[in-house]
């Protein structure tokens, strides 16, 4: 399953506006959760059990820029998923499925 969802992040994102004073980008935290948002409203699943396996930040987003996310099972434990603004990929990682060792142990 291949499935694309977009994100704009408004001009006058308060995030952005501290980071950097001059030179604004989207914190790459805010980037990450707003990925991981994206595909749970997508999927309608809850992503808490999953853990990030890898995510690799490649190009800044400015205020204002529309981010495209793709993401796709991989298997039913990976979600691969990458971000690109226009043609320009941003992020790519992916999350796998991995239960709390708390509750396996009980």
């Amino acid at each position: 399953m291949l499935a694309t969802v977009e994100r704009t992040f408004p001009a006058d994102h308060a995030a952005a506006q501290g980071h950097f004073p001059g030179n604004p980008i989207i914190p790459g935290a805010l980037l990450l959760s707003e990925a991981l948002r994206a595909i749970e409203a997508s999927l309608g699943k809850d992503l808490c059990p999953y853990q990030i396996r890898s995510a690799k930040f490649v190009h800044p987003v400015r205020p204002g820029e529309r981010v495209s996310i793709d993401f796709s099972r991989r298997d039913e434990k990976r979600i691969s998923f990458s971000c690109k603004v226009g043609l320009t990929p941003v992020l790519a990682g992916e999350v796998v499925y991995e239960p709390d060792r708390a509750e396996t142990r009980s």
